[in-house]
C-alpha cells in the first residue's frame, strides 16, 4: 500500500477552474458547506457517462454543485435546483447562467416544493438537511426515471440514518452507501449513496 493514503489522494484531487473557485469562496464566506472539486468531478462524470439531459439539485445554495453537474451535460440539457433560502437562491440563479440554456432555481424547502414537483429526471442530487433526506427519498423514486441516478451526499451524518436505513431495504433502488475521502468536501470524510432507480 501507498504510505499515508490519505495525502496521497488529497494529492490526486485536480485543481479546480477559477471560476468554480470564486464560487467556492463565495459560499464559503455565507456559511454554505460545498462538495468541493473531488465529489464535483465525480458528479460530472456520472452526468457526462449517464447521457443526463434532465437533472435535479435538491439543496442548491448558491449553485456550486449544479455548475458541475452541467459539466457533464448535454448544452441543451435542464437543470432544476432547489434552494430553501431566497437570497442563497439568487446567487445559484447567477451562477448557473449561461451554464445551460435551461437552468432553473426554485426556492422553497424541499417538504413544500418536492410534492408539486413533475416529470422525470435523469439524474437527483440529494444535498438538503439530512433530517429531510427520509422524506424526499419518495419523491427521488416518483421523479427519477428508471435506470435514473440519485446521488445522496453526506450520509455520514446522523441524522441521515433514517434515510440510509430506508435505501438500503427499498426495493425500488439497487443502491450502494460509500465511507469516502473527498478532498474539499466539507466534511472530507463522509458518506455518499448511490442508487439506480429499479
Amino acid at each position: 500500500m501507498i504510505d499515508d493514503l490519505e495525502a496521497y489522494f488529497r494529492r490526486q484531487t485536480r485543481p479546480q477552474q477559477p471560476e468554480r473557485t470564486q464560487v467556492a469562496i463565495a459560499a464559503a464566506s455565507d456559511g454554505i458547506p460545498t462538495v468541493g472539486p473531488q465529489l464535483g468531478g465525480l458528479l460530472t462524470l456520472l452526468a457526462r457517462f449517464g447521457g443526463v439531459r434532465r437533472a435535479l439539485d435538491l439543496g442548491a445554495g448558491n449553485g456550486y454543485s449544479a455548475l458541475y453537474l452541467a459539466d457533464g451535460m448535454d448544452r441543451e440539457g435542464e437543470i432544476v435546483a432547489l434552494e430553501r433560502d431566497p437570497r442563497r437562491a439568487v446567487a445559484a440563479r447567477q451562477n448557473l447562467a449561461g451554464c445551460l440554456p435551461q437552468a432553473n432555481v426554485l426556492i422553497g424547502a424541499a417538504q413544500e416544493v418536492l410534492p408539486g414537483l413533475k416529470g422525470t429526471f435523469d439524474l437527483v442530487l440529494l444535498d438538503i438537511e439530512k433530517s429531510d433526506y427520509r422524506f424526499a427519498l419518495d419523491h427521488c423514486a416518483r421523479l427519477l426515471r428508471p435506470g435514473g441516478l440519485l446521488v445522496a451526499d453526506n450520509t455520514g451524518f446522523a441524522d441521515a440514518e433514517p434515510f440510509n436505513a430506508a435505501l438500503a431495504a427499498d426495493s425500488r433502488f439497487r443502491s450502494i452507501n460509500l465511507l469516502c475521502l473527498l478532498p474539499g468536501h466539507q466534511p472530507e470524510r463522509d458518506g455518499l449513496a448511490l442508487a439506480v432507480r429499479a
